[in-house]
């Protein structure tokens, strides 16, 4: 009885706490210029000042097909997806603080790089990359991003 008693004013302490914080701005982002969500989520959320992008697989935004060629094209594909989701942000690729690259095959991740480093300037955004046995649509890349609005020093 007394640890539940414990628990419950632990509890009753947090929500307090949390109540007495400033409310955060949350707002879905959506472009045209990019592929519409194809399940419940949106293409991006803003809030505050950071910007969180949903994965990008490489559909043109028109047709909503993967675009044809090989994991370099997917790739310029993804990247513009993301530019396109970015600018609607009021941001560029230099806002970009953290990326997690999704591929099919390891083997083809210098392939990916190559166009990655074409968007990307020094500093570079952190990044994590993982190969997994499968992304949506059967494509070979899919990129997620965060951003954070305003400019940097």
């Amino acid at each position: 009885m007394g640890k539940r008693k414990s628990t419950s004013i632990v509890a009753a302490s947090k929500q307090a706490k949390m109540s007495s914080l400033p409310k955060l701005q949350r707002e879905a982002l959506h472009t045209d210029q990019a592929p519409a969500a194809v399940g419940p989520y949106s293409q991006a959320v803003r809030v505050d000042r950071t910007i969180y992008i949903s994965g990008q697989i490489p559909f043109d935004p028109v047709t909503m097909k993967k675009v044809d060629g090989d994991i370099q094209a997917e790739t310029h594909q993804v990247m513009k997806n993301l530019d396109a989701i970015l600018k609607n942000a009021g941001c560029d690729f230099s806002n970009v603080i953290k990326t997690t690259v999704l591929v099919k095959n390891m083997g083809e991740f210098a392939l990916v790089n190559e166009v990655y480093a074409q968007y990307f300037k020094e500093p570079y955004p952190a990044r994590a990359c993982f190969e997994v046995a499968r992304l949506p649509k059967d494509v070979n890349v899919e990129i997620e991003a965060i951003a954070m609005v305003g400019p940097f020093e």
